[in-house]
């Protein structure tokens, strides 16, 4: 069966309200578990299962410093990055373009960053995803400086470039619940935002 949207989410927590609100006929939930392959591979079998129309992701994030961004807002991406796909050197990190490797061949070709097309809220900006969080701020704000982002997750990317690869449109909406910098768990307010970021997709889908 076609599903009209799949919206996909890291945890439970993610989910609690969607799950709740959602119109089961239209809108297909997945629980992709945490981190890049974990969500490529849940979208990959969700899209041969069910070929949904649009894909969204849906859970939290933390902001880089100079963002903008504050705890408990609410922003989707207007691009995806893999922000740690590529190679170090003395000269600095080198991305897959800087390496004349595309991740989806095209035309055009993608390398780190990928295209969103569905926006389910007025504050776009660039996302990152990195396979470990980031928890100094000198990496934040290198991180921050390289790739142009915004928000910082461990899976966006791997959705966009699985939807990409399907001819897909995808979008990804997350609640800030922390401030990329040095690690303190203490200031986070998970609970919080992944509630605002499902109130806010709610709030888009009721408008459909």
């Amino acid at each position: 069966m076609r599903a009209d949207l799949l919206i996909c989410t890291a945890t439970d927590l993610e989910s609690t309200l969607l799950r709740q609100h959602v119109d089961p006929a239209r809108v297909e939930m997945l629980r992709t578990g945490v981190g890049p392959v974990n969500a490529a591979h849940a979208v990959t079998l969700a899209i041969t299962r069910s070929r949904p129309a649009a894909i969204i992701v849906c859970g939290i994030g933390g902001a880089y410093p100079g963002s903008g961004l504050r705890i408990g807002d609410v922003a989707c991406a207007g691009s995806e990055c893999y922000g740690d796909l590529g190679a170090t050197s003395p000269n600095g990190f080198l991305d897959m373009q800087s390496l004349g490797f595309p991740i989806v061949d095209g035309p055009p070709p993608l390398y780190n960053v990928l295209p969103l097309q569905v926006f389910p809220s007025a504050t776009r900006v660039r996302f990152v995803t990195m396979s470990s969080c980031t928890g100094t701020d000198a990496a934040a704000r290198a991180i921050e400086a390289r790739t142009g982002g915004a928000v910082e997750n461990m899976e966006g990317a791997a959705v966009a470039h699985v939807a990409a690869m399907h001819g897909i449109a995808v979008g990804e909406l997350r609640g800030i619940s922390n401030m990329v910098t040095n690690r303190d768990t203490g200031e986070w307010r998970i609970k919080e935002a992944a509630a605002a970021a499902q109130e806010a997709l709610l709030s888009w889908i009721a408008q459909r």
